[in-house]
């Protein structure tokens, strides 16, 4: 074997020929050039050695031997042969017998050696070139004979072609003419020939040193003679073709763009949100919302589905995860929502693509220089080594910049990009060189401590645009490369070239340099060979980022810095080319070809990595018809093309395809102007809804198809449904049916049990689906061919019709893509029997309609969702009306006609029909009220017919399919009825349970009941029918009856029971009228609405979702326990509710949960729900006044845009989880609290005491208040109330018996200062409290006292109460008494209980006392300024005092519910939750913790004051000094809860109140627990969220819980099961947040002791443990259950873990016994009072207790002091650790025995 050589004009390049054996050292060799990444190695067959005769009958075998050894070597080591069967010149020895190439004969021979070649060496080789050397053929001219030559040439190229794929055909395998630098020139010729087919175009090889056999020097004139010359038409042609099996299809967003939340949970500025804060952006928009993304995931991940996408491309927002820009600023909460956002797409089949840093760079980090400061490249590092090591498990691909040349130029250079600074000198090329270093430095971060375990790729995506000469010269080719070199090769050279920027780059910064030594252009920094090698090869894929091209011409920059300057060129666009919104983007898709060439030249022979197409799209104007983008549609359509035929026709290795952007988003300096979306952004709407546009809808598709290929899917099957078991028949119901039980099983339930909210799962094979009907949404009444039926008709007259509908039949890829977002599992839909039959008959035949369906029914089984058809939905044939319609016993015989035909056609795809939809809607209303179509109105015979016959063509339909089709197609048949469920009006009695059962045989069993059982009507239809068909003189019933034939051949005519429910109806006895016959009046009944329940859009049709459960029990008891399937469920909201549909999201979080309670709790077959419907449509007689959709259609939009509401995103999420699985946070938590805990109940002393005028007592606001008419319900007042003011002992053993150790009760002010001064003190009173105190004391049980819970006296009251600032002084002074009287024996005190209802409940809404309203825009605040102010007074009394000689601790209790938004996709309603926990909590929180009112209470105040035209703001400033002397007025955090709301945006206008500052409205989530309080709510989460906001907010104060409870109303029953309930979700929350979440709570207290005057409601509202007789004046007191309920928590101090077996603490304790009478022998004076000595002993503990209080508080008090604590603080004492807090248990436990 011999090396031969070749000079080129760039060096030599060798390859071997087989003339000789392989030496022995070529194997090292080989192997050599292996590690150094080589792949092909290029061997020249030598064509005279083969075959020396040119006959392949005669060849030189060992020339074929040298030739095959050495082909089976080079694969041995792993390189590829690349094999030429000649260079160019014809041998001698041929020539001189065949002659040259333009000799047909000589073309025959090489043909023939050809065919040789690869027959001998075909199985060795995959990649083949014919020729290689053809520029020595010829030289630039091109004369006749080298002409002819070059003809033969091709052709025997082709003929060579055809030959080589005929042989092998498999694909991979390649063959070309090899071109070199010089055979360019001839390409012309070549075109001009036509001789090429595509596969033809000359490829360049790869020669064994991983060059080109090419050997140009410049990648772009190489590119550019290739494409340069072609032909327009050439050019666009259209390559109908697919893309690669496993090719990537992608859409993306920016972080900045889309996500919003700017400042949410922590997020650090961005460069991007002080450039739009400082009104830099079009018309001073911001990213502040954007599309709101952040709280949008769903929303997001929903339109992914829809678009079918397998690829969703992101970036991550540096400053939401690192707010500073470094690691120690960490914020969790912006990682959970990246968490979230890349769990979703995974459940969803999408893989995610992140990009570390897409522009938006921490603010902090530019204020030190941002991109120009060198030390931001390990603070990249940190970060994405971060992003590595937490997302990096499921994330697989990542960007480390997206456009870094835009950084760089728009934001360092130009300025026109934050961070504005324009220094095109030096800056900007500083940025670009320490992003380059960034990005190795991330990319080595990756490879060394990531890739083996996560086998991940790490790339970069450039930008370019494709730079085209202006001018055929080789100035502007020159010209154009340096664009590109400037632009792309700026970064893409040194990571996939040489680890160095390009030498023309270098070049030319250089020689400017020296051009302009006055006035430096360009200052390029320069990298250590050490960097060069750290950057070189540092992608794993080569990202590209374009959008469009340029025409360049080389000009004279002089010395002006820039590209355009230093790169001596200028860029111009063609105005032949389509422009966009942008003025930077113009269409020029075969740009995008000819740059992937470019980019496969310039820098993938070095470095072979994938192509992935990281970005394309372009902009439409934000007004105008926005949907309807056919601009963007045609130019991704050609971008995509061109892709295609970069990889099908030039071997461009492209992967993936990404379209910018997935929706409309904050285009930078644009802002909102320019939309680059698939999917519109309402931007006007907080809701930020997101509609597709017909791009994304064309762009589905081009996925689904996987490019342009127009091959159809054939042999698509649906899924097959098995019949369990033989159907039974059933003897007839009697009257009333044995089903009566479910009214026994059900009606006496308690409003707890029937409400309590029920966690399970379905079966996992549950079918959940969504419905619509083709009147309702089809539209096309008279498309192709379709036949008018009866709607048409009936509506075709009215402005409201169904004409056009949803205009489903012309947008079916539309409803496809809703279906895939919602990823149901089944789609019911009806046929149009006149679409498919315009006239009803078989000879109508429209193939038009039949080819929807079938569309209709492939598309649907292409995504796996199940086809359940409706053949009649109402939508009778006009033709067939008019001989009568269903009044026609012919219809039974056309119907079957019709089915038979659905059946043949589509029943190879569908498997689940249902004959009719609501037969009794059908008869009834149509044929009986004449509501609907046909409108007949004979109410007395008619539906009773049509009934009949209805039931008859169901039965024929069902044996026809039974005897035809069922073998083979397997699949099921039925018929949906609908039903209400009927409540009989009082459940005790019989006669109307009668009627409630005769109310659903009415409706439900005259159908179900001839099907499912006998094959005849319900005996309670027949017997009421025939009564008063006979009462009326007919000689027969007019209710038909069936032959014993008929009765038979109906009877089972359903596989399944299909129902369709809405609404609850109460249902009584009535005798009714017998004139006019009708069939409502023969059912004898009286019809109510269910009047607790919400009601809907439509009259009569409330929500009552314990319907369903009780309706599924019916129909298992009634009809055999049949499988089940419920086929329509939903709910109709207004026109005006558009996507923001809450109402709808209760509908089904309700009633969905109560059809889990009928399959897992009743054992009801339920097999699967559908939901009503999938968009919004032609609601019948409401037209489109009401929507039921799950999507919100634009009717007055021609495109009909179809927009998710937030119910579809609810119900995607119900689907996904299979019902309800129990959420972490309501399972409960077992273990313990702190040893010390404290266990409390209260009460306050107006609401208990009584005594109102007893020894002195004076009056108080609220024994004005109840004295005054109307202001408390049922006149009821607090005279005598619980009379606890005599009673003290029996509340103190009412405390013992609960296991207390503490009592929280209120002193009375008027009752110790009648008139609110120190005038007067009333020593009676005072009496009262020590009498008390000590009671509780020798039960040993510590009294925490509240100064004041409301009961001002009336006497301050007249001189303005807590209006006048003297009120401040008279509490003061009240206080002083009271710590001075009781202070030694009471060591926890709360100064004002509530003080946000004493202000704004009290002074704001007027409905409590005093009762004032009318100043509400400032009253309110006032009164909290005055309160606020005198409990600091009270608290730093006490502190200087008090507290040395008492030892105590003293607070103030606030009072606030937890506030979620209403919609947490919401923005908006997230503000809206945020407010209402600042006015609330936070009104009196907020100064005493922090000082002064929060920022957003102040900011919202003012500006609305102002806004009003006020000259200050309504609320009260703090003095600097009030602010200092409030902060830290308190020793722990006093707070009352009950429930939590959910919150909404309202305007309320100019209007000055609380309220209207709030600006938020409130409602409770439907499927929450009820109490005897209509704001109160049971919602347990709350509960622990608000204790973590008081942590988070407050600097987790120790919390002692002064209130939480529960009331009832109604009957008196001392089985409060809903009490024990709420008791143990609420206190275990507490613990949840106490042991888990380290919230620092230190006590509980259980709201109330008994049942008391609950203020203005009177005794109608009870929160007592234990029950309060009224009606017995000695008003005795008697415990509920869940006293022992709450007795075993507080026993056990939380909750033992049932699985280490049961707990002493659950073992009850034996009764106590009366104790014996003293003697006179056995007592004992002790402390002034003669008592036993067993007393004594108990007093000297207690005293010695509250000695050791004084004694430890100094220590507490000490410790928190030193730790820089404001006020007091109870001291940690590590007694006991939990598992959670194992370390060190810092604060582990809080004494209150200070």
């Amino acid at each position: 074997m011999t090396q031969s050589g070749r000079n080129s004009d760039n060096g030599t390049n060798f390859a071997f020929d087989c003339t000789e054996s392989v030496p022995a050292s070529s194997r090292a060799y080989f192997e050599h050039l292996k590690s150094r990444g080589v792949t092909h190695f290029k061997v020249l067959l030598p064509w005279s050695q083969l075959l020396p005769t040119g006959l392949p009958s005669q060849p030189q075998h060992a020339a074929v031997t040298h030739c095959r050894t050495l082909m089976k070597q080079l694969l041995e080591v792993g390189l590829q042969p690349l094999v030429v069967l000649h260079d160019s010149t014809v041998p001698e020895t041929l020539r001189s017998r065949y002659g040259d190439w333009e000799s047909p004969e000589l073309i025959r021979v090489f043909e023939q050696y050809a065919e040789f070649a690869f027959q001998e060496f075909g199985e060795l080789a995959q990649s083949w070139v014919t020729l290689s050397h053809l520029d020595e053929l010829w030289s630039d001219e091109l004369p006749t004979d080298i002409a002819l030559s070059l003809q033969h040439i091709l052709q025997a190229n082709r003929n060579i072609y055809q030959l080589y794929h005929r042989l092998f055909p498999d694909k991979g395998r390649r063959l070309s003419i090899g071109l070199r630098a010089r055979d360019v020139t001839i390409l012309s010729h070549i075109k001009r020939l036509s001789m090429l087919e595509n596969d033809d175009i000359p490829n360049r090889v790869p020669d064994y040193s991983g060059s080109t056999v090419a050997d140009i020097n410049n990648s772009y004139q190489s590119v550019w003679d290739r494409f340069g010359a072609q032909l327009t038409s050439e050019r666009d042609v259209f390559l109908n073709e697919s893309f690669p099996t496993d090719f990537q299809w992608a859409t993306s967003s920016e972080s900045f763009k889309v996500e919003g939340g700017w400042s949410e949970d922590g997020k650090g500025e961005t460069i991007w949100d002080r450039f739009g804060h400082e009104n830099n952006v079009f018309d001073n928009q911001t990213a502040d919302l954007a599309c709101d993304s952040y709280h949008k995931v769903d929303y997001d991940v929903y339109l992914l589905r829809g678009l079918l996408v397998n690829t969703y491309q992101f970036s991550i927002s540096w400053a939401r995860i690192f707010p500073s820009g470094h690691r120690g600023s960490h914020s969790e909460k912006g990682v959970i929502y990246y968490d979230k956002l890349i769990n979703a797409l995974i459940e969803s089949g999408i893989e995610p693509v992140v990009t570390l840093h897409h522009w938006d760079l921490p603010q902090a980090l530019q204020d030190y220089g941002g991109w120009t400061n060198a030390s931001i490249i390990e603070a990249f590092k940190d970060y994405a080594d971060f992003c590595f090591s937490r997302f990096g498990g499921r994330v697989k691909t990542w960007n480390t910049f997206s456009s870094p040349w835009v950084v760089s130029h728009a934001g360092y250079g130009t300025g026109e990009h934050p961070p504005g600074i324009q220094d095109y000198v030096v800056a900007s090329y500083q940025v670009t060189h320490n992003m380059l270093k960034s990005h190795a430095e991330a990319w080595h971060a990756y490879n060394d401590k990531y890739r083996q375990k996560q086998g991940g790729k790490v790339g970069i995506a450039l930008n370019s645009d494709w730079a085209e000469p202006a001018n055929a010269t080789t100035e502007d080719v020159n010209a154009a490369d340096r664009y590109l070199q400037f632009m792309l090769g700026w970064f893409a050279h040194p990571i996939f070239v040489d680890g160095d920027y390009p030498p023309v780059l270098k070049d030319q910064i250089e020689q400017k340099i020296m051009d302009c030594p006055v006035s430096e252009p360009a200052r390029l920094p320069v990298f250590t060979a050490e960097e060069s090698q750290r950057i070189k090869g540092t992608a794993d894929f080569f990202g590209l980022n374009h959008y469009t091209s340029r025409l360049v011409n080389s000009s004279d920059g002089g010395c002006t810095p820039g590209p355009q300057g230093v790169g001596d060129y200028q860029a111009h666009v063609d105005p032949s080319w389509s422009s966009s919104a942008s003025d930077w983007i113009y269409s020029a898709p075969w740009g995008l070809r000819r740059l992937l060439n470019y980019i496969s030249t310039e820098y993938l022979n070095v470095t072979k990595v994938p192509v992935y197409i990281t970005g394309n799209g372009m902009p439409t104007e934000y007004s105008g018809d926005t949907l309807n983008d056919a601009s963007r549609t045609q130019y991704i359509k050609s971008y995509m093309n061109e892709a295609l035929k970069a990889i099908h026709w030039d071997r461009v290795d492209v992967q993936r395809f990404t379209v910018q952007s997935l929706m409309d988003g904050f285009e930078g300096q644009q802002g909102y102007s320019e939309r680059f979306g698939l999917h519109h952004v309402n931007f006007e709407d907080p809701d930020r809804p997101r509609t597709p546009k017909q791009s994304a809808y064309f762009y589905s598709q081009v996925i689904r198809h996987n490019g342009f290929s127009s091959k159809n899917n054939d042999g698509i099957k649906g899924s097959e449904f098995k019949l369990n078991g033989h159907k039974l028949s059933l003897p007839p119901s009697e009257v009333p049916s044995k089903s009566m039980v479910v009214w026994e099983k059900f009606s006496h339930q308690s409003k707890f049990a029937r409400k309590l909210y029920h966690y399970g799962t379905f079966s996992p094979s549950f079918l959940w689906g969504v419905s619509s009907s083709a009147y309702q949404i089809e539209g096309g009444w008279d498309a192709d061919g379709k036949g008018p039926s009866v709607w048409d008709t009936f509506t075709n007259n009215s402005i409201v019709n169904g004409s056009v509908a949803c205009d489903s039949y012309h947008r079916l890829e539309e409803d496809l893509y809703m279906l895939r977002s919602l990823k149901v599992k089944s789609y019911r839909f009806s046929l149009s029997w006149s679409r498919i039959f315009p006239n009803g008959q078989l000879t109508s035949l429209n193939q038009k309609g039949v080819d929807y369906y079938n569309r209709l029914i492939d598309g649907l089984l292409a995504y796996n969702i199940t086809p359940m058809v409706t053949l009649y939905h109402w939508d009778l044939p006009q033709a067939l009306q008019n001989l009568n319609g269903w009044d026609n016993v012919d219809m039974i015989d056309i119907f079957n006609d019709y089915c038979n035909f659905c059946f043949a056609t589509f029943g190879d795809r569908v498997k689940f029909w249902i004959t009719f939809n609501q037969p009794h809607t059908i008869a009834w209303s149509g044929y009986g009220l004449g509501q609907i179509p046909p409108n007949v109105k004979k109410p007395g015979d008619a539906p009773y017919r049509v009934a009949h016959n209805l039931l008859k063509a169901h039965a024929k339909a069902y044996h026809t399919y039974d005897e035809k089709y069922r073998t083979t197609q397997l699949g099921l048949v039925s018929i949906a009825l609908n039903a209400d469920w009927i409540e009989p009006k009082d459940v005790n009695i019989h006669r109307e349970i009668v009627a409630a059962d005769r109310a659903l045989q009415f409706q439900l069993g005259w159908f179900a009941h001839p099907i499912f059982k006998n094959g005849d009507y319900p005996d309670a239809m027949k017997w009421q029918v025939g009564n008063k068909s006979e009462l009326q003189g007919l000689s027969q019933s007019r209710l038909p009856s069936f032959t014993e034939a008929e009765k038979a051949y109906i009877r089972g005519t359903s596989d399944i029971f299909c129902i369709n429910h809405y609404t609850t109806k109460i249902v009584g006895h009535a005798t009714t009228r017998l004139s006019p016959q009708s069939y409502d009046y023969d059912r004898d009944i009286s019809e109510t609405e269910e009047s607790d329940s919400p009601t809907t859009a439509i009259s009569n049709q409330r929500a009552v979702a314990w319907g369903l459960r009780r309706l599924l029990n019916w129909i298992k008891e009634e009809y055999g326990d049949p499988e089940i399937y419920i086929t329509e469920n939903g709910v109709a909201t207004e026109r005006t509710t558009t996507w923001d549909d809450s109402g709808r999201v209760f509908y089904y979080k309700t009633y969905i949960d109560e059809a889990l309670k009928a399959y897992n709790l009743d054992g009801v077959k339920l097999r699967g729900y559908t939901a009503v419907s999938l968009m919004d449509s032609f609601e019948w007689l409401n037209g489109y006044s009401v929507g039921f959709g799950l999507h919100h259609v634009d009717f007055t939009n021609p495109n009909r845009p179809r927009t998710p509401k937030y119910s579809a995103h609810y119900y995607y999420q119900v689907m996904k989880d299979n019902g309800f699985p129990r959420p972490a946070d309501e399972k409960p938590l077992y273990g313990y609290f702190r040893k010390d805990f404290i266990w409390s109940t209260a009460t306050a002393s107006y609401q208990i005491e009584g005594g109102w005028r007893a020894h002195g007592k004076g009056l108080s606001i609220w024994d004005k208040f109840a004295h005054t008419p109307l202001r408390v319900f049922n006149d009821d007042t607090g005279d005598i109330a619980c009379d606890s003011y005599n009673k003290v002992d029996e509340d103190v053993a009412m405390l013992v018996k609960l296991k207390v150790t503490y009592y929280r009760f209120s002193i009375s002010w008027p009752r110790v200062l009648p008139d609110g001064t120190t005038k007067h003190i009333n020593e009676a009173g005072l009496n009262y409290y020590h009498r008390l105190v000590d009671a509780l004391l020798a039960a040993n049980i510590k009294p925490q006292i509240t100064l004041y819970h409301w009961d001002l006296p009336q006497a301050l009251q007249d001189v303005g109460g807590w209006e006048n600032i003297t009120t401040i002084d008279r509490f003061r002074d009240y206080a002083d008494l009271i710590f001075s009287r009781l202070g030694n024996k009471v060591k926890l005190w709360i100064t004002i209980n509530e003080p946000y209802n004493v202000a704004n409940v009290g002074h704001g809404y007027g409905a409590a006392a005093p009762g004032i309203s009318f100043r509400p825009g400032t009253l309110p605040y006032i009164v909290g300024h005055n309160l606020i102010k005198a409990h600091a007074e009270a608290w730093h009394l006490y502190n200087e005092k008090y507290r040395p000689k008492q030892g105590g601790l003293i607070s103030i209790t606030i009072n606030s519910d937890w506030s979620e938004p209403r919609n947490p996709y919401k923005q908006e309603d997230i503000d809206a939750a945020r407010r209402v926990v600042q006015f609330y909590i936070g009104w009196f929180a907020h100064p005493i913790f922090n000082g002064d009112y929060s920022n957003m209470m102040k900011t919202i105040i003012r500006e609305r004051s102002l806004a009003y035209g006020l000259p200050k703001s309504r609320l009260p400033e703090f003095t600097r000094e009030e602010i200092l002397r409030i902060k830290g007025t308190h020793d722990y955090f006093g707070f009352n809860h009950y429930t939590t709301v959910l919150a909404f945006p309202v305007d309320y206008g100019n209007l000055q109140h609380y309220d209207a500052d709030r600006s938020a409205g409130t409602v409770a989530d439907r499927a929450w627990l009820d109490s005897g309080s209509s704001w109160l709510k049971v919602s347990p989460f709350g509960f622990r969220r608000i204790l973590n906001f008081i942590k988070e907010e407050y600097g987790n104060p120790p919390i002692i819980i002064t209130e939480n409870g529960i009331s009832e109303r109604g009957p008196i029953d001392l089985n409060d099961v809903h009490r024990s309930h709420f008791y143990e979700q609420y206190i275990n929350q507490a613990l949840k947040a106490y042991l888990i979440d380290g919230v620092n709570v230190c006590g509980y207290t259980a709201w109330s002791l008994m049942d008391n005057l609950e203020w203005a409601t009177g005794f109608s509202e009870r929160f007592g443990l234990f029950y309060v007789n009224h009606s017995d004046p000695n008003l005795p007191r008697v415990a509920k259950d869940s006293v022992a309920r709450y007795a075993t928590i507080v026993s056990c101090n939380g909750f033992p873990d049932p699985a280490l077996g049961p707990h002493e603490c659950l073992n009850p304790e034996p009764e106590a016994t009366t104790p014996p009478a003293m003697d006179g022998d056995n007592i004992i004076h002790f402390l002034g009072m003669e008592i036993s000595p067993n007393d004594a002993e108990t007093g000297l503990y207690a005293v010695f207790a509250l000695s050791s209080e004084a004694n430890l508080l100094k220590v507490c008090k000490a410790k928190y002091r030193a730790e820089g604590g404001q006020g007091s603080l109870f001291l940690p004492l590590p007694l006991e650790c939990t598992p959670q807090q194992s370390q060190s248990c810092p604060l582990q436990n809080l004494s209150m025995s200070t």
